[in-house]
């Protein structure tokens, strides 16, 4: 067996293009909420050279469900996840992610800014019209989902770092909010608070199967809550797929790197 060649989970699909700079996009099917095609990125030395950061990315994401991006420190994949959520344009290569999408910093103190948990959730409703006791129904329908909605009132600063995550991605599910973008939400937070950040995404996308996510993360445990995985190295989709088979994959290299260093 091949280790390196692509899992794919769907067949290939023609692409057309919709839209040019400064963020290529392609069209995607009802059942597909991400999508990269041939995705390059590269920034210029001091020199002026390009140094390539991504190099060809394919991937595409069925909508409702969670999946994980994994890889080494530096092989690209939090570049990738920016370029999803529009912070970062391609260099070249075609981009499709269903709207509206929402990015979810690893440092929530990044992006939990109100003094109490319901007006953090609050926060980007101001700019709708709707009326306080409609905008009081989206907050707690959105704590609900990440199990936080008895937690209102409670002061940001009281809260533990797996609670404001929760509170950030309510905020995002608050403004109906269909694709996910999350950003290894686990890196500094004890055991308690990871599976507790995990259950609640999951539980987002189980009470709205319009929610997609993809995450960030380095932990092999994650997978298990997973839809599906992608797997990077210097700035390549390696393998994407089931995450059994993902896991397995990594094992394997994992075991074979060992291997290699003893003899």
């Amino acid at each position: 067996m091949n280790l390196l060649a692509p899992l794919r989970p769907s067949p290939a699909r023609p692409s057309s293009l919709i839209r040019s700079n400064p963020l290529s996009r392609v069209s995607a099917r009802d059942d597909f909420a991400i999508e990269a095609r041939h995705v390059n990125f590269s920034v210029p030395t001091r020199q002026g050279a390009p140094v390539s950061i991504l190099k060809d990315c394919s991937v595409s994401i069925p909508a409702g469900q969670l999946w994980m991006l994994l890889g080494p420190n530096g092989c690209g994949k939090s570049t990738l996840l920016k370029i999803l959520a529009g912070l970062l344009a391609p260099t070249a290569g075609k981009v499709y992610v269903r709207r509206p999408r929402s990015f979810v910093f690893q440092n929530p103190d990044h992006q939990v800014v109100m003094p109490t948990v319901e007006a953090d959730v609050a926060f980007g409703l101001g700019k709708s019209n709707l009326t306080l006791e409609e905008v009081r129904s989206k907050v707690f329908q959105a704590l609900d989902a990440v199990g936080m909605s008895d937690y209102m009132q409670r002061p940001i600063q009281t809260l533990s770092g797996g609670q404001k995550q929760r509170v950030a991605i309510a905020g995002a599910l608050a403004e109906a909010c269909k694709v996910l973008l999350l950003d290894e939400l686990t890196t500094f937070l004890d055991e308690t608070d990871q599976i507790g950040v995990i259950k609640a995404v999951k539980n987002s996308l189980d009470k709205s199967e319009e929610v997609t996510a993809l995450w960030v993360t380095h932990r092999l445990e994650e997978l298990e809550y997973a839809d599906g995985a992608i797997y990077m190295e210097d700035g390549k989709v390696i393998s994407y797929g089931d995450p059994a088979r993902i896991t397995d994959f990594i094992k394997d290299k994992q075991a074979a790197y060992i291997n290699d260093i003893n003899c």
